[in-house]
């Protein structure tokens, strides 16, 4: 089998659990086990390169949207070494400040390479 998807809803059930890390060295471990060291994440609001980059801006959306958590909306799919799903951005038992949809590249050793997200509902101005 060359270069499987894995598993794509656990690959973004570990992608959404480093965004809801709240601890700094906990998510950078995480971001560790989920990225590979050249991964990249971009989407219309921010993006990030590396490790370094990636950890520092997922700890700036949660400076950004204090006690709000991602959370999976509908099922991941995947084909070849690409990975698709949704996500909720809400305080638990309300209703959700933003949807998405995350387009991500898996490695062979099953690590996000490139994450591109795409925001179906923002927030407002804050």
């Amino acid at each position: 089998m060359h270069n499987p998807v894995h598993n794509p809803v656990h690959i973004a059930e570990q992608y959404l659990s480093v965004w809801n890390e709240r601890d700094a060295a906990a998510r950078r471990a995480k971001v560790a086990r989920a990225f590979t060291l050249d991964a990249s994440y971009a989407d219309p609001m921010m993006r990030g390169e590396g490790h370094t980059g990636i950890d520092a801006m997922i700890g700036a959306a949660q400076s950004q949207f204090p006690g709000l958590r991602f959370e999976m909306d509908g099922t991941p799919d995947g084909h070849n070494d690409v990975v698709r799903f949704s996500w909720a951005l809400g305080a638990p038992g309300a209703k959700p400040v933003a949807r998405g949809t995350d387009v991500a590249t898996v490695s062979d050793d099953g690590r996000l390479a490139r994450v591109t997200g795409f925001l179906d509902a923002a927030p407002g101005p804050q």
